[in-house]
């Protein structure tokens, strides 16, 4: 736990510091000849991709690979349709909807097919699944009164890709941990963690409601 929540400190730079990897994004954005609709639409698809994989990869081992691949490739196409549809100026209410709609689909597909799965215990993988999404309505219902989209706070969306990216892995190598599947470590910090972002999101959006 302690070793995630280290980490944790240091991936959140992927949430503040997204727009200083443009120099990597901005060329590959420009190359690709989809409408970022249908790249947001493509990432759910690798997240469910992850979730299967995850969820068979208790008995075939190596499935793991495949299902953190899956992760990465559902974080990167994440990360590149909103600047696809900012480079061809074609920013949109009916983008921003189906971009926030599908990263929650896919949060809720790849964590419970974690949930779900033998590696974790089912009320731990529910806690998680509840605590994501909470964490993520906090973010999206405070634009929705007028406020900013929230992203602040300790797990953001960016931390969780990388951190389940990183964690499916070493689950191949570790198996359990005081009596825990490594993953489930995984799981439990998104409960503490989604918990700790939740209330600061909450305050930080009453605070502003106060000034207001």
């Amino acid at each position: 736990m302690g070793m995630l929540i280290g980490a944790s400190g240091w991936l959140k730079m992927l949430d503040r510091y997204r727009r200083k990897v443009d120099f990597f994004l901005e060329p590959i954005a420009k190359k690709i000849n989809m409408e970022a609709n249908y790249i947001s639409y493509l990432s759910l698809i690798f997240a469910i991709i992850s979730a299967i994989f995850i969820y068979f990869s208790f008995r075939y081992h190596y499935f793991l690979f495949f299902s953190s691949f899956s992760v990465l490739i559902n974080g990167f196409l994440d990360a590149i349709d909103g600047k696809i549809a900012r480079i061809r100026k074609k920013e949109s209410k009916k983008g921003d909807f189906i971009d926030h709609a599908i990263d929650r689909f896919s949060d809720a597909f790849i964590i419970g097919g974690i949930a779900i799965s033998q590696w974790c215990n089912k009320f731990i993988g529910i806690a998680a699944v509840i605590a994501v999404l909470l964490t993520s309505y906090m973010g999206t219902q405070a634009q929705a009164i007028g406020y900013k989209r929230v992203y602040g706070g300790l797990l953001g969306r960016a931390d969780r890709l990388i951190i389940l990216f990183i964690s499916i892995i070493i689950q191949y190598f570790v198996l359990k941990i005081y009596s825990f599947y490594f993953i489930e470590w995984v799981m439990l910090y998104f409960i503490f963690a989604g918990i700790i972002t939740i209330v600061q999101r909450y305050y930080s959006i009453i605070k502003w409601l106060e000034m207001g």
